[in-house]
């Protein structure tokens, strides 16, 4: 049944994290392939990278299992039971891969050697999960707005951010913030009272500037729609 009388899901955070997803993995195989073998300290810096992004794909994956799917299923009747399956079947086959790229990442972090095994499994990675974003955006997030509460939708991300040490959150916040709208930025920090909005608000930015003069050589790396 769907709840009534209830503010419904403000989906836009999702776009948001998609944007972050895209742009990260699309430049993730090339960064790698940089690398010059043998160059352990800069195999860490991008493989510290590669593993933070991965585990924020992880999360985001993880929550919607545990918290969006039952939802609708629940609730959106036959539109949920006709997508849900296939979005099950694309986290299942995203995770395979994502584990042979988490299971490779740490030896070539070690070694700066055999690289090309870890960009190739991360090249694979990302058409499945282009193709998952994209049909995720068409027919997921539609139901979230109509069938999922926004407390429901808030706990989506306080399930990723409970999981994040707390030290990198400011960090992933500003991947997230990168490419998005300040509206939407305002919108998912609306409940923090200030000064702790702005403070976390220019944090975040500061430590993603940072971070990518590190992995990219720049504080403003390719955008998605570049």
């Amino acid at each position: 049944m769907t709840p009534v009388n209830e503010p419904m899901a403000d989906v836009r955070d999702m776009y948001m994290a998609h944007t972050m997803l895209r742009r990260e993995f699309r430049l993730l195989p090339r960064l790698v392939r940089d690398v010059a073998p043998g160059d352990v300290e800069r195999a860490e810096t991008v493989g510290a990278h590669a593993e933070q992004v991965c585990s924020v794909l992880h999360l985001h994956h993880e929550g919607e299992d545990l918290l969006l799917w039952p939802r609708l299923l629940e609730r959106a009747g036959d539109r949920a039971t006709a997508i849900v399956p296939t979005m099950e079947e694309q986290h299942a086959a995203i995770e395979e891969t994502y584990g042979e790229v988490t299971g490779l990442l740490p030896g070539w972090r070690a070694t700066a050697l055999d690289g090309g095994r870890l960009a190739d499994a991360l090249d694979r990675l990302l058409p499945a999960l282009l193709e998952h974003l994209a049909l995720e955006e068409k027919e997921i997030l539609p139901l979230a707005e109509r069938y999922v509460t926004a407390a429901e939708w808030r706990r989506l991300g306080e399930h990723g951010m409970a999981r994040t040490p707390q030290e990198t959150l400011p960090l992933a916040l500003g991947m997230a913030m990168y490419e998005a709208d300040p509206e939407v930025v305002e919108a998912l920090l609306a409940e923090l009272p200030e000064p702790q909005r702005s403070g976390l608000t220019a944090a975040a930015r500061h430590a993603y500037a940072a971070h990518a003069e590190r992995v990219y050589g720049t504080g403003t790396p390719p955008r998605v729609g570049d």
